[in-house]
């Protein structure tokens, strides 16, 4: 029976390298998968998904006014191409409400298992739309663990960061990297507001 997993995660918890790890272990096994990534995050390139180790994957890239739904269903509806054995959903915390009720979509209507991959919360620990509604409608929730930057705890926040300066203020997207953003225990967040 198809589900819909979120597997959550702070910066640097392998998110992107495990969705690679997974298409993998299905291809391998001639078993076709679609990935999706939102065009909003083009670090590693258009149409691409990629990890800190240094690993990419092609992805079809999500905006506004993508149906997931309707791209798992056309490919399926194609007779030359084997079926989908599983959707991949990279970055999810940007996903909106509609991209997430499609995601349920695939899953019940369509029985392609979905695996979405992403942060839980922002800079201010506040829930992205994508991973609020995927908090909800998820039939299976995991978190993928890492380390706090500063100290040996697990890393559960993520600090942003302004010429090395921890701030709390600002829009809540904004893409970058290591130098942009760190991940951190509740006891380091804390600290670095004080």
């Amino acid at each position: 029976m198809a589900q819909l997993y979120y597997k959550y995660g702070t910066m640097n918890s392998g998110k992107s390298f495990e969705i690679i790890k997974v298409a993998h272990n299905y291809e391998e096994q001639d078993k076709p998968v679609m990935i999706f990534s939102p065009a909003i995050d083009n670090r590693s390139g258009a149409d691409l998904i990629g990890s800190r180790v240094g690993f990419s994957r092609p992805a079809i890239s999500v905006d506004a006014n993508t149906s997931l739904y309707e791209a798992v269903k056309q490919r399926l509806s194609d007779a030359t191409l084997k079926r989908v054995y599983c959707v991949l959903v990279d970055e999810a915390q940007f996903l909106s409400k509609a991209h997430v009720l499609q995601l349920t979509h695939i899953v019940d209507e369509l029985g392609v298992p979905v695996m979405a991959f992403g942060l839980k919360n922002d800079f201010q620990n506040k829930l992205f739309e994508g991973s609020y509604h995927l908090l909800v409608y998820a039939d299976k929730i995991e978190e993928i663990k890492t380390i706090c930057w500063y100290c040996d705890r697990k890393a559960t926040m993520v600090i942003r960061l302004r010429d090395g300066v921890p701030v709390n203020e600002g829009e809540q997207i904004q893409i970058g990297g290591n130098e942009d953003y760190k991940p951190v225990c509740r006891r380091c967040y804390q600290a670095s507001f004080q």
